[in-house]
């Protein structure tokens, strides 16, 4: 299609006809995310505001069609890549945000524990280090002002301002641990987020695929500890876990011990994010999340309460 008919189909895009506007509309949509730039440009040479937020909703509309299809092909991944996943979250707000900003933040962040750290210290004593460079140096800390926030669900924000819930604090953890090879894993507790330090098999560990979570069990299986990456790092037992599932009344299940995979994770900073925009009023919002979680294996209409999402 040339400029020329763009241009046409854009200038309908005011007809008052509900039938007319549906047809210009799926005529745009059909066109896919290349003729976006052309959209934007246009856009700024509109002059009535209805006009303009009729063709900036097309223009999101074609945005989240490519993002809900790039999950859906995450989804099928066999590693399900946990910066990978929360990049694609971070470019439903943020959808021109280069994926190369994330990865050399984090890369700084990787170098920072990297020059303090030593192999033969004790697991112990390297949380203490990540803790260091974390939260002291860099000032990391859970957004206790804005908890509900839907910028403490987007990654690139989280590392901006250095505030965020309790998930997306643990997710930066587990990516720096990652590129460190150190075994820390994300563990899904209800009404909370927190990490599991798995035991060190030398090689082993360091080549297990982070998100193998089922063989990483059998194979080795031992949680030396848990994390609170909400609270500066602080390091807890497993009866204090339990302790904790008894005050908030919910009966101990394995899975609320054991490490969660990367889509469990990613799942899980989206129904947070569902749960922000319900709190603020915007339900297509709130329903475009819910399809992204569809498109990963979550039913239609999931109560993202139930499923696992961090209250008050």
């Amino acid at each position: 299609m040339n400029e020329s008919e763009l241009r046409s189909l854009v200038a309908l895009l005011d007809d008052d006809d509900p039938e007319v506007f549906q047809h210009i509309e799926d005529k745009l949509l059909s066109y896919g995310t290349g003729v976006i730039p052309f959209l934007e440009e246009e856009w700024g040479e509109l002059k009535d505001m209805i006009h303009q937020q009729r063709l900036e909703n097309i223009i999101h509309q074609l945005q989240f069609n490519e993002l809900f299809n790039s999950f859906q092909t995450w989804f099928k991944t066999p590693d399900q890549d946990l910066l990978e996943g929360v990049y694609l979250i971070c470019k439903y707000r943020f959808p021109e945000y280069d994926k190369q900003n994330l990865i050399n933040t984090i890369e700084r962040l990787r170098l920072d524990v990297w020059l303090e750290m030593n192999y033969e210290l004790s697991p112990y004593e390297k949380v203490r280090i990540i803790n260091y460079i974390l939260y002291q140096v860099h000032g990391f800390k859970g957004n206790v002002d804005n908890y509900h926030d839907p910028s403490n669900s987007f990654i690139n924000q989280v590392l901006e301002s250095k505030k965020g819930n309790p998930i997306l604090l643990a997710t930066i953890y587990i990516l720096v641990a990652q590129k460190l090879n150190i075994p820390i894993y994300g563990v899904n507790l209800p009404q909370h987020f927190v990490l599991a330090y798995m035991e060190e098999f030398g090689k082993s560990n360091v080549e297990m695929r982070f998100n193998d979570i089922e063989k990483l069990l059998n194979q080795n299986g031992k949680i030396l500890f848990y994390i609170n990456a909400f609270n500066g790092g602080t390091i807890f037992s497993k009866s204090n876990l339990e302790q904790f599932l008894q005050q908030i009344k919910v009966e101990s299940r394995q899975a609320f011990l054991d490490p969660c995979s990367n889509l469990d994770i990613i799942k899980r900073i989206l129904r947070n994010l569902a749960s922000s925009y319900e709190k603020l009023g915007k339900p297509h919002k709130q329903n475009e999340i819910l399809k992204i979680l569809y498109a990963l294996g979550e039913p239609p209409l999931a109560d993202f309460h139930e499923l696992g999402s961090d209250p008050e």
